[in-house]
């Protein structure tokens, strides 16, 4: 006879424990549990039976596993916290005794570990554990990154203290620094919540958010302390992070941080970096072959074993390209490239190869530019320095930093500007002044040889790889739609950046075509009244007196009203449907098909048009029901479900195309008028 199984000994009764249980059993606070669950990587669980699993008579709400549970009782933190606990403890039975000196002193004490011997908890073990390799780290990065950024734009409050937001700022600007010296940005998208980056670190994208630099508004219905609970596993995450990209490309970590431009704003400028002593020779090299300044040349052993080589090859392919000469004379060179086509016809559109051969990590390294006042400095600051360029100046006001703060500076090449167009207020003196920039340039004055651009180019630019034309995002101009550059475009959705013809249906092209003939019939009607009621006004009558005292007696005719043009209107629809009666009945009683009113051959084409697209359509639907037929019932559900998705999205597309026709018309009648 087997073993009798006891009652909560095995299965989800044993696997899962309830949360009050494991505080039980951890003998800590339920806070404490919480931190310790958020920095361990351990959370709830949903058991089969959640009945079998509380081993009780009221449902539990929260389970976990319990081996998870069992492995936190070996977790060196669980002791710091209970010191925590005793602490307190002993400053509350000092102050129960009235021992006002004692409790301060143990308060002191706690405060400031440093001296008392005793330090703080650290979270360094637990990154280890959670991120063995540091791929895996880099993998975890996005929420990390949102979360650090978020908490540097917070304003100081009891929940959340002012050094955990000036440790995300500075974690944040190191991380920065780093993407501008490895050159690893690569897009960037202005957002309604804020600003997506994504950067490429040693082949992993990560993407995080930056919220725009507005005065934020702590609001009471979010729990900080959770937050903030995340936020301090997180410092000590990019914490690890920073130090081992740092060490990577040869920086020392910490960069050396100067508060007096910190608090004049200097953010980006307040870090100075410096190389490691084994990595500063090995990176000065080709810092001076980029500069083109270098005067010391390559080894001349080395030099002598090159120029060797390349005359030994080059005595060898003599014959060879002699022969093969004339071969080449009869080929035509192209300088066409490949074009990669999609294997499928509803397949991906695949990136295409370009002529340019400029990277685009340098694009801008050729430019200087100046930020007006009224632009956000932060981010275009970050990107510009992240895509090649050295030189950015902005106005005093804007803070420590700048390449210059002289408006009027020659070698600026680039003004980002983002203010309508410049209207002069002029004086009694005659004189106009502009009142919108640090230098009182002329009013409407612009410097020459200077481009002037929106911030939006700067966006598009990088999204792009290319400098995009400065004409289209000139001050004052109507900017062309900013897209997201992390959507993939599929073939047959809408691209905003492809003309409406190319990618309309032909059901819409027909309707398209037809709106546009009903409008020129009513465009010409309007003026054929415009003419008769102009010629109406231009005759001259002559009448008797006689005439004209007739008239004051009677009432002139005013036209028709609104009820006699609808009784007209009904009147014309039953005159044709009578009429229309009667072709039928003289069809039924000859055996003839029924006569059609004679018609215009434009509209008779496009009936015909419609006819056959109708027909089509019913065909393929025909077509598609039949093999629907050969499908297993699982197979049909699955492929139903797919056909509501893919005509969900189409009818999204269909909306958003007569979104974009009815203002592309609405922008041609603007021109025409």
């Amino acid at each position: 006879m087997g073993r009798i199984k006891k009652k909560g000994e095995a299965g989800n009764a044993k696997n899962y424990i309830t949360r009050t249980q494991a505080v039980k059993k951890l003998q800590i606070s339920l806070p404490d549990f919480r931190k310790l669950c958020i920095w361990k990587g351990i959370f709830p669980r949903e058991p089969r039976n959640r009945k079998k699993a509380s081993k009780s008579s009221t449902a539990s709400t929260t389970f976990y596993y319990a081996k998870d549970i069992q492995y936190l009782l070996h977790e060196p933190l669980l002791q710091k916290f209970r010191e925590q606990k005793v602490l307190e403890k002993k400053i509350s039975r000092a102050l129960g005794r009235g021992d006002v000196t004692d409790a301060s002193r143990l308060e002191r004490n706690a405060a400031r570990p440093e001296k008392t011997g005793k330090p703080r908890y650290t979270l360094d073990h637990v990154i280890r554990e959670r991120y063995p390799t540091f791929v895996d780290a880099l993998r975890d990065l996005d929420d990390c990154l949102s979360m650090l950024f978020l908490f540097a734009n917070l304003p100081s409050t009891s929940t959340v203290p002012a050094k955990m937001i000036a440790r995300c700022e500075r974690l944040c600007l190191e991380f920065q620094h780093y993407l501008i010296v490895s050159q690893s940005l690569r897009k960037s998208f202005l957002s309604i919540k804020g600003i997506y980056y994504q950067a490429n670190i040693q082949g992993e994208d990560i993407l995080w958010l930056v919220p725009y630099k507005f005065n934020q508004r702590v609001v009471g219905d979010v729990d900080f302390r959770i937050m903030g609970t995340f936020v301090e596993f997180y410092m000590t995450l990019l914490g690890f992070v920073n130090f081992r990209l740092y060490t990577s490309i040869g920086l020392k970590y910490p960069p050396k941080f100067d508060q007096a431009k910190d608090e004049q704003a200097g953010e980006l400028g307040a870090f100075k970096l410096e190389g490691n002593l084994a990595n500063t020779i090995s990176d000065e090299a080709p810092k001076q072959l980029t500069d083109g300044n270098a005067e010391a040349g390559p080894d001349p052993k080395t030099q002598a074993e090159v120029n060797k080589l390349i005359r030994e090859m080059r005595e060898v392919d003599v014959d060879g390209d002699k022969a093969e000469n004339d071969a080449d004379k009869e080929e035509v060179a192209t300088d066409a490239i490949d074009k990669f086509e999609p294997a499928a016809p509803g397949g991906d559109v695949l990136p295409q190869p370009s002529y340019s051969g400029n990277e685009p990590e340098s694009l801008f390294a050729n430019c200087t530019f100046y930020l007006s006042r009224e632009t956000p400095r932060q981010p275009l600051e970050f990107i510009l320095r992240a895509f090649g360029c050295k030189r950015i100046g902005w106005d005093a006001t804007l803070g420590e930093g700048a390449y210059t703060t002289n408006e009027r500076d020659p070698s600026i090449t680039h003004q980002i500007v983002d203010r309508p167009v410049i209207q002069a207020a002029m004086n009694e003196d005659g004189d106009g002044e502009d009142n919108q920039t640090a230098q009182k340039l002329a009013p409407n004055q612009r410097m020459p040889g200077r481009i002037y651009v929106q911030p939006q180019w700067v966006w598009d630019s990088i999204n792009d790889g290319e400098m995009k034309r400065p004409d289209l995002y000139a001050p004052g101009a109507q900017l062309p739609p900013h897209l997201s550059p992390f959507v993939q475009n599929t073939q047959g959705a809408y691209d905003p950046t492809i003309p409406l013809e190319e990618q309309q249906t032909e059901g819409e092209a027909l309707e398209d075509s037809e709106e546009e003939v009903d409008e020129d019939e009513e465009g010409e009607d309007d003026l054929a009244v415009k003419e008769i009621e102009n010629g109406a006004d231009s005759m001259d009558i002559a009448r008797s007196d006689d005439e004209e005292d007739e008239d004051d007696g009677n009432d002139s005719f005013g036209g028709f009203s609104e009820n006699e043009k609808e009784a007209n209107e009904s009147e014309d629809d039953e005159q044709a449907a009578e009429l229309q009666y009667q072709r039928e009945l003289e069809a039924e009683l000859t055996g003839k098909p029924i006569k059609q009113a004679p018609s215009n051959p434009q509209s008779k084409a496009k009936a015909e048009a419609r006819k056959k697209l109708a027909k089509a359509a019913k065909e393929e639907a025909e077509e598609l029901e039949r093999a629907k037929g050969m499908l297993s019932k699982k197979k049909r559900k699955l492929f139903e479900q797919m056909q509501y998705t893919n005509n969900k999205k189409s009818a999204e597309d269909q909306k958003l195309r007569a979104k974009r026709r009815k203002l592309e018309k609405q922008k041609a009648r603007a021109k025409a008028a």
